[in-house]
Protein backbone atom coordinates (compact mmCIF):
# COMPACT_ATOMS: atom_id res chain seq x y z
CA UNK A 1 0.00 0.00 0.00
CA UNK A 2 1.03 3.61 -0.52
CA UNK A 3 2.40 5.24 2.63
CA UNK A 4 3.09 8.94 2.94
CA UNK A 5 6.24 10.48 4.30
CA UNK A 6 4.41 10.92 7.58
CA UNK A 7 3.76 7.17 7.76
CA UNK A 8 0.04 7.32 6.91
CA UNK A 9 -1.74 5.14 4.38
CA UNK A 10 -3.02 7.18 1.43
CA UNK A 11 -5.51 6.73 -1.40
CA UNK A 12 -3.62 7.68 -4.55
CA UNK A 13 -6.16 6.68 -7.17
CA UNK A 14 -9.05 8.60 -8.69
CA UNK A 15 -11.81 7.98 -11.22
CA UNK A 16 -9.29 9.03 -13.88
CA UNK A 17 -7.50 5.70 -13.26
CA UNK A 18 -10.35 3.58 -14.63
CA UNK A 19 -8.79 0.98 -16.92
CA UNK A 20 -5.58 0.71 -14.89
CA UNK A 21 -4.47 -2.08 -12.59
CA UNK A 22 -4.75 -1.00 -8.96
CA UNK A 23 -4.22 -2.29 -5.45
CA UNK A 24 -6.59 -1.07 -2.75
CA UNK A 25 -7.09 -1.66 0.95
CA UNK A 26 -10.51 -1.14 2.45
CA UNK A 27 -12.03 -1.32 5.91
CA UNK A 28 -14.74 -3.97 6.16
CA UNK A 29 -17.99 -3.43 8.02
CA UNK A 30 -17.74 -3.67 11.78
CA UNK A 31 -17.35 -1.57 14.82
CA UNK A 32 -14.21 0.28 15.80
CA UNK A 33 -13.19 -2.62 18.04
CA UNK A 34 -13.60 -5.13 15.23
CA UNK A 35 -11.93 -3.32 12.33
CA UNK A 36 -10.66 -5.58 9.55
CA UNK A 37 -8.86 -4.73 6.36
CA UNK A 38 -9.25 -6.42 2.98
CA UNK A 39 -6.89 -5.99 0.03
CA UNK A 40 -8.01 -6.24 -3.60
CA UNK A 41 -5.81 -6.21 -6.72
CA UNK A 42 -7.22 -5.96 -10.22
CA UNK A 43 -8.30 -3.61 -12.98
CA UNK A 44 -10.41 -0.62 -11.93
CA UNK A 45 -13.34 -0.99 -14.34
CA UNK A 46 -15.60 1.76 -12.99
CA UNK A 47 -15.94 4.41 -10.27
CA UNK A 48 -19.50 5.70 -10.18
CA UNK A 49 -21.85 6.95 -7.47
CA UNK A 50 -19.31 6.40 -4.72
CA UNK A 51 -18.57 2.76 -5.64
CA UNK A 52 -15.44 1.34 -7.25
CA UNK A 53 -15.64 -1.88 -9.26
CA UNK A 54 -12.39 -3.82 -9.50
CA UNK A 55 -12.14 -6.87 -11.76
CA UNK A 56 -9.75 -9.40 -10.32
CA UNK A 57 -7.52 -11.79 -12.27
CA UNK A 58 -10.14 -14.56 -12.22
CA UNK A 59 -12.81 -12.26 -13.66
CA UNK A 60 -14.67 -11.66 -10.40
CA UNK A 61 -15.94 -8.09 -10.08
CA UNK A 62 -15.48 -6.69 -6.56
CA UNK A 63 -17.55 -3.67 -5.47
CA UNK A 64 -15.73 -1.36 -3.08
CA UNK A 65 -17.55 1.58 -1.43
CA UNK A 66 -15.45 4.70 -1.76
CA UNK A 67 -16.02 5.55 1.90
CA UNK A 68 -14.33 2.27 2.95
CA UNK A 69 -11.03 3.02 1.18
CA UNK A 70 -7.98 3.21 3.40
CA UNK A 71 -5.26 3.10 0.74
CA UNK A 72 -4.89 2.63 -2.97
CA UNK A 73 -2.38 2.98 -5.77
CA UNK A 74 -1.81 2.11 -9.41
CA UNK A 75 0.39 -0.97 -9.85
CA UNK A 76 2.15 -2.44 -12.91
CA UNK A 77 -0.16 -3.77 -15.61
CA UNK A 78 0.84 -7.37 -14.92
CA UNK A 79 3.25 -9.02 -12.51
CA UNK A 80 6.53 -10.29 -13.92
CA UNK A 81 6.42 -13.97 -14.85
CA UNK A 82 8.79 -16.07 -12.79
CA UNK A 83 8.70 -19.19 -14.94
CA UNK A 84 7.55 -20.38 -18.32
CA UNK A 85 7.86 -18.72 -21.71
CA UNK A 86 7.13 -15.02 -22.00
CA UNK A 87 4.11 -14.25 -24.19
CA UNK A 88 1.53 -11.54 -24.63
CA UNK A 89 -2.17 -12.19 -24.22
CA UNK A 90 -2.81 -11.34 -27.87
CA UNK A 91 -0.19 -13.82 -29.10
CA UNK A 92 -1.71 -16.62 -27.04
CA UNK A 93 -5.27 -15.69 -28.00
CA UNK A 94 -4.42 -15.92 -31.69
CA UNK A 95 -2.45 -19.16 -31.30
CA UNK A 96 -5.22 -20.83 -29.30
CA UNK A 97 -7.82 -19.64 -31.81
CA UNK A 98 -5.89 -21.17 -34.71
CA UNK A 99 -5.69 -24.44 -32.79
CA UNK A 100 -9.49 -24.71 -32.47
CA UNK A 101 -10.79 -23.17 -35.70
CA UNK A 102 -14.44 -22.57 -36.59
CA UNK A 103 -15.94 -23.65 -39.89
CA UNK A 104 -17.37 -20.18 -40.53
CA UNK A 105 -16.01 -16.77 -39.62
CA UNK A 106 -16.66 -13.11 -40.37
CA UNK A 107 -14.94 -9.87 -39.39
CA UNK A 108 -16.58 -7.03 -37.50
CA UNK A 109 -13.82 -4.46 -37.44
CA UNK A 110 -11.06 -6.16 -35.46
CA UNK A 111 -13.47 -8.63 -33.88
CA UNK A 112 -13.84 -12.11 -35.34
CA UNK A 113 -17.23 -13.83 -35.31
CA UNK A 114 -16.85 -17.63 -35.30
CA UNK A 115 -19.35 -20.45 -35.75
CA UNK A 116 -19.23 -24.23 -35.94
CA UNK A 117 -22.86 -25.41 -35.59
CA UNK A 118 -22.66 -25.05 -31.80
CA UNK A 119 -19.71 -27.42 -31.23
CA UNK A 120 -17.98 -25.84 -28.19
CA UNK A 121 -18.15 -22.24 -27.07
CA UNK A 122 -14.61 -21.59 -28.29
CA UNK A 123 -15.57 -22.25 -31.91
CA UNK A 124 -18.91 -20.43 -31.57
CA UNK A 125 -18.01 -17.12 -29.98
CA UNK A 126 -16.66 -13.70 -30.82
CA UNK A 127 -12.93 -13.17 -30.38
CA UNK A 128 -12.76 -9.42 -29.64
CA UNK A 129 -9.10 -8.54 -30.21
CA UNK A 130 -9.32 -4.83 -30.84
CA UNK A 131 -11.96 -2.35 -31.98
CA UNK A 132 -15.17 -3.55 -33.66
CA UNK A 133 -15.24 -0.33 -35.66
CA UNK A 134 -18.65 0.73 -34.31
CA UNK A 135 -19.99 1.68 -30.85
CA UNK A 136 -20.25 -1.27 -28.46
CA UNK A 137 -24.05 -1.47 -28.41
CA UNK A 138 -24.15 -1.47 -32.20
CA UNK A 139 -21.46 -4.15 -32.30
CA UNK A 140 -23.33 -6.36 -29.84
CA UNK A 141 -26.55 -5.96 -31.85
CA UNK A 142 -24.67 -7.11 -34.96
CA UNK A 143 -23.24 -10.06 -33.02
CA UNK A 144 -26.69 -11.15 -31.85
CA UNK A 145 -28.10 -10.93 -35.36
CA UNK A 146 -25.22 -12.94 -36.83
CA UNK A 147 -25.54 -15.80 -34.36
CA UNK A 148 -29.32 -15.62 -34.37
CA UNK A 149 -29.34 -16.17 -38.14
CA UNK A 150 -27.50 -19.44 -37.47
CA UNK A 151 -29.79 -20.56 -34.66
CA UNK A 152 -27.06 -20.07 -32.06
CA UNK A 153 -26.80 -18.06 -28.85
CA UNK A 154 -24.34 -15.20 -29.08
CA UNK A 155 -21.18 -15.59 -27.01
CA UNK A 156 -18.25 -13.23 -26.54
CA UNK A 157 -14.94 -14.72 -25.40
CA UNK A 158 -12.97 -12.42 -23.11
CA UNK A 159 -9.90 -12.69 -20.89
CA UNK A 160 -8.68 -11.23 -17.61
CA UNK A 161 -5.51 -11.28 -15.57
CA UNK A 162 -2.71 -10.30 -17.97
CA UNK A 163 -1.50 -7.17 -19.71
CA UNK A 164 -3.81 -6.36 -22.61
CA UNK A 165 -6.76 -8.45 -21.42
CA UNK A 166 -10.36 -7.26 -21.49
CA UNK A 167 -11.52 -6.36 -18.00
CA UNK A 168 -13.24 -3.21 -19.26
CA UNK A 169 -15.16 -5.17 -21.92
CA UNK A 170 -16.18 -7.73 -19.28
CA UNK A 171 -17.57 -4.95 -17.12
CA UNK A 172 -19.50 -3.45 -20.05
CA UNK A 173 -20.98 -6.84 -20.94
CA UNK A 174 -22.06 -7.43 -17.35
CA UNK A 175 -23.69 -4.00 -17.20
CA UNK A 176 -25.72 -5.02 -20.26
CA UNK A 177 -26.86 -8.28 -18.68
CA UNK A 178 -24.57 -10.71 -20.51
CA UNK A 179 -24.02 -13.86 -18.44
CA UNK A 180 -20.52 -15.16 -17.70
CA UNK A 181 -20.21 -18.92 -18.15
CA UNK A 182 -17.39 -21.45 -17.66
CA UNK A 183 -14.30 -19.58 -16.57
CA UNK A 184 -11.08 -21.41 -17.41
CA UNK A 185 -7.36 -20.66 -17.36
CA UNK A 186 -4.77 -20.73 -20.09
CA UNK A 187 -1.48 -22.12 -18.77
CA UNK A 188 1.95 -21.99 -20.39
CA UNK A 189 5.20 -23.85 -19.86
CA UNK A 190 8.42 -24.96 -21.48
CA UNK A 191 7.93 -27.83 -23.92
CA UNK A 192 11.08 -29.92 -23.38
CA UNK A 193 10.25 -30.85 -19.75
CA UNK A 194 6.86 -32.15 -20.89
CA UNK A 195 8.60 -34.58 -23.25
CA UNK A 196 10.73 -35.85 -20.35
CA UNK A 197 7.92 -36.49 -17.84
CA UNK A 198 6.53 -39.83 -19.02
CA UNK A 199 7.30 -43.03 -20.89
CA UNK A 200 5.86 -42.46 -24.36
CA UNK A 201 6.74 -45.92 -25.66
CA UNK A 202 3.17 -47.23 -25.70
CA UNK A 203 1.60 -44.16 -27.30
CA UNK A 204 0.45 -44.22 -30.92
CA UNK A 205 0.47 -40.95 -32.87
CA UNK A 206 -1.70 -40.20 -35.88
CA UNK A 207 -2.67 -37.28 -38.08
CA UNK A 208 -6.36 -38.23 -37.88
CA UNK A 209 -8.90 -38.88 -35.13
CA UNK A 210 -10.11 -42.39 -35.95
CA UNK A 211 -13.18 -44.16 -34.56
CA UNK A 212 -11.18 -45.60 -31.67
CA UNK A 213 -9.89 -42.16 -30.63
CA UNK A 214 -13.39 -40.69 -30.86
CA UNK A 215 -14.80 -43.51 -28.73
CA UNK A 216 -12.70 -42.24 -25.80
CA UNK A 217 -13.31 -38.55 -26.52
CA UNK A 218 -15.63 -37.02 -23.92
CA UNK A 219 -18.03 -35.47 -26.44
CA UNK A 220 -20.21 -38.23 -27.86
CA UNK A 221 -21.88 -38.24 -31.26
CA UNK A 222 -19.17 -36.12 -32.90
CA UNK A 223 -20.51 -34.57 -36.11
CA UNK A 224 -18.71 -33.83 -39.35
CA UNK A 225 -18.48 -30.19 -38.24
CA UNK A 226 -16.88 -31.24 -34.95
CA UNK A 227 -14.35 -33.36 -36.84
CA UNK A 228 -13.43 -30.33 -38.93
CA UNK A 229 -12.77 -28.36 -35.74
CA UNK A 230 -10.78 -31.18 -34.14
CA UNK A 231 -8.70 -31.69 -37.30
CA UNK A 232 -8.13 -27.99 -37.91
CA UNK A 233 -4.95 -26.12 -37.09
CA UNK A 234 -1.46 -25.66 -38.51
CA UNK A 235 -0.07 -29.12 -37.61
CA UNK A 236 -2.42 -31.46 -35.71
CA UNK A 237 -1.50 -34.71 -33.96
CA UNK A 238 -3.70 -37.22 -32.14
CA UNK A 239 -2.31 -39.60 -29.52
CA UNK A 240 -3.77 -42.88 -28.22
CA UNK A 241 -2.78 -45.53 -25.70
CA UNK A 242 -4.46 -48.73 -26.97
CA UNK A 243 -6.95 -50.44 -24.68
CA UNK A 244 -6.37 -53.91 -23.21
CA UNK A 245 -8.74 -55.64 -25.64
CA UNK A 246 -8.41 -55.39 -29.41
CA UNK A 247 -11.76 -53.66 -29.89
CA UNK A 248 -11.69 -51.65 -26.65
CA UNK A 249 -11.62 -47.89 -26.53
CA UNK A 250 -8.15 -46.42 -25.97
CA UNK A 251 -6.97 -46.25 -22.39
CA UNK A 252 -5.97 -42.62 -22.97
CA UNK A 253 -6.00 -40.03 -25.72
CA UNK A 254 -4.74 -36.51 -26.41
CA UNK A 255 -4.49 -33.87 -29.12
CA UNK A 256 -1.72 -31.39 -29.92
CA UNK A 257 -1.46 -28.55 -32.42
CA UNK A 258 1.99 -27.29 -33.38
CA UNK A 259 2.07 -23.65 -34.48
CA UNK A 260 5.52 -22.07 -34.76
CA UNK A 261 7.15 -22.05 -31.34
CA UNK A 262 3.94 -23.18 -29.65
CA UNK A 263 2.49 -26.63 -28.99
CA UNK A 264 -1.09 -26.58 -27.71
CA UNK A 265 -2.47 -29.59 -25.79
CA UNK A 266 -6.15 -30.53 -25.59
CA UNK A 267 -8.54 -33.48 -25.17
CA UNK A 268 -6.21 -35.34 -22.78
CA UNK A 269 -8.58 -37.99 -21.43
CA UNK A 270 -7.99 -41.26 -19.57
CA UNK A 271 -10.24 -44.26 -18.93
CA UNK A 272 -11.49 -43.69 -15.35
CA UNK A 273 -10.56 -47.27 -14.48
CA UNK A 274 -6.95 -46.66 -15.49
CA UNK A 275 -6.21 -43.31 -13.91
CA UNK A 276 -3.14 -42.68 -11.72
CA UNK A 277 -1.00 -44.92 -13.92
CA UNK A 278 0.85 -42.13 -15.71
CA UNK A 279 -1.12 -42.47 -18.95
CA UNK A 280 -1.90 -38.75 -19.25
CA UNK A 281 1.76 -37.82 -18.81
CA UNK A 282 2.74 -40.50 -21.35
CA UNK A 283 0.32 -39.05 -23.90
CA UNK A 284 1.61 -35.53 -23.34
CA UNK A 285 5.23 -36.71 -23.47
CA UNK A 286 4.68 -38.38 -26.85
CA UNK A 287 2.93 -35.33 -28.29
CA UNK A 288 5.58 -33.00 -26.86
CA UNK A 289 8.34 -35.09 -28.41
CA UNK A 290 6.77 -34.81 -31.83
CA UNK A 291 6.23 -31.05 -31.38
CA UNK A 292 9.91 -30.63 -30.46
CA UNK A 293 10.84 -32.38 -33.71
CA UNK A 294 8.76 -29.78 -35.57
CA UNK A 295 10.64 -26.92 -33.92
CA UNK A 296 8.29 -25.93 -31.08
CA UNK A 297 9.78 -24.89 -27.75
CA UNK A 298 6.83 -23.61 -25.67
CA UNK A 299 3.54 -25.18 -24.65
CA UNK A 300 0.08 -24.02 -23.72
CA UNK A 301 -3.16 -25.65 -22.62
CA UNK A 302 -6.55 -24.68 -21.26
CA UNK A 303 -7.98 -26.07 -18.04
CA UNK A 304 -11.22 -25.31 -16.21
CA UNK A 305 -10.95 -23.82 -12.75
CA UNK A 306 -12.74 -26.72 -11.04
CA UNK A 307 -10.61 -29.49 -12.60
CA UNK A 308 -8.32 -30.01 -9.62
CA UNK A 309 -6.75 -33.23 -10.92
CA UNK A 310 -5.72 -31.75 -14.26
CA UNK A 311 -4.40 -28.59 -12.63
CA UNK A 312 -2.23 -30.62 -10.26
CA UNK A 313 -0.88 -32.68 -13.18
CA UNK A 314 -0.03 -29.63 -15.26
CA UNK A 315 1.59 -27.84 -12.32
CA UNK A 316 3.86 -30.86 -11.75
CA UNK A 317 4.78 -30.74 -15.43
CA UNK A 318 5.96 -27.15 -15.12
CA UNK A 319 2.94 -25.22 -16.40
CA UNK A 320 1.71 -22.01 -14.76
CA UNK A 321 -1.38 -19.87 -15.30
CA UNK A 322 -1.02 -17.01 -17.77
CA UNK A 323 -4.56 -15.58 -17.84
CA UNK A 324 -8.19 -16.52 -17.29
CA UNK A 325 -10.73 -16.57 -20.08
CA UNK A 326 -14.52 -16.44 -20.02
CA UNK A 327 -17.50 -16.77 -22.32
CA UNK A 328 -20.32 -14.27 -21.96
CA UNK A 329 -23.74 -15.36 -23.27
CA UNK A 330 -26.23 -12.84 -24.57
CA UNK A 331 -29.04 -11.91 -22.14
CA UNK A 332 -32.46 -13.46 -22.58
CA UNK A 333 -31.34 -16.47 -24.58
CA UNK A 334 -32.57 -19.64 -22.90
CA UNK A 335 -30.29 -22.61 -23.43
CA UNK A 336 -31.88 -25.95 -24.42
Amino acid sequence: MEISAAGRLEVRITAADVGKRVSVRRLTDGGADDAKFTDTVGVLTSWDDGVLVITRRDGEAVRVPERSLVAGKVVPAAPARRRGPAASYEELARVSARAWPPVERERLGEWELRAASGFTRRANSVLPLGDPGVPLDEALDAVRRWYGARGLPAYVQTATGAEGTQELLCAELERRGWVREVTADLWVGALAPVADTGDAGGVVLSRTADEAWLSRYGRKGVSDVALRVLSGGPSVWFASVPGAAQDAAPAAIGRCVVDGRWAGFAAVEVDPAQRRRGLATAVMAALAGRALQEGASAAWLQVETDNAGARALYARTGFAAHHAYHHYREPGHALP
